[in-house]
């Protein structure tokens, strides 16, 4: 846990950077290949609702609204990202913010797909692994490549973060 504590900021750079990666990479993704970016209003109702004790929904889309559900998302959507860079300095150490590697990076960003498929995925209706989606393999597919780009995501943050200051404790 002391090993965290120095990389803190690091720490949520690296997650807000890499979670921009994702969102440029859904933003070509919807135009290169029409696939349709997630909604994260539809995050934010499943998080209201988690507060009222709802965890699981069949579909999200036919739960109702909540108030600031989009806002909700967003912001549930990049807490993720960052709770996700912390993994780095905790299994890996804060040195890995001097010295970015790849392989920690990917480590991370593909171990995170877990994620949707046993938590979120269900959750929203999806069933585990979205086994309850007209295209299963294909959801798989596309959550694991944005999982990947996630890693990349952190690995390119990394490597602008330890030019920075902030990377000032190595």
């Amino acid at each position: 846990m002391t090993d965290i504590l120095p990389a803190l900021w690091p720490t949520v750079l690296t997650g807000i950077g890499a979670t921009v990666v994702v969102d440029l990479w859904s933003i070509l993704r919807e135009r290169w290949l029409g696939v349709p970016a997630l909604d994260f209003a539809m995050v934010g109702r499943w998080v209201g609702h988690l507060f009222r004790g709802r965890f699981f929904h069949r579909p999200i889309a036919a739960t109702p609204p909540v108030a600031g559900e989009r806002t909700l998302g967003w912001m549930t959507h990049y807490l993720i990202g960052i709770t996700f860079a912390a993994l780095l300095p905790a299994m890996f150490g804060s040195h890995w913010f001097c010295e970015p590697t790849i392989g920690p990076a990917e480590l991370v960003g593909i171990g995170s797909v877990v994620a949707p498929f046993f938590i979120m995925q269900p959750a929203l209706g999806a069933g585990i692994a979205a086994s309850r989606t007209p295209r299963p393999a294909m959801v798989r597919m596309h959550s694991l490549v944005t999982h990947a780009i996630f890693g990349l995501g952190l690995y390119a943050t990394g490597n602008v973060l330890r030019m920075l200051p902030v990377a000032s404790f190595c």
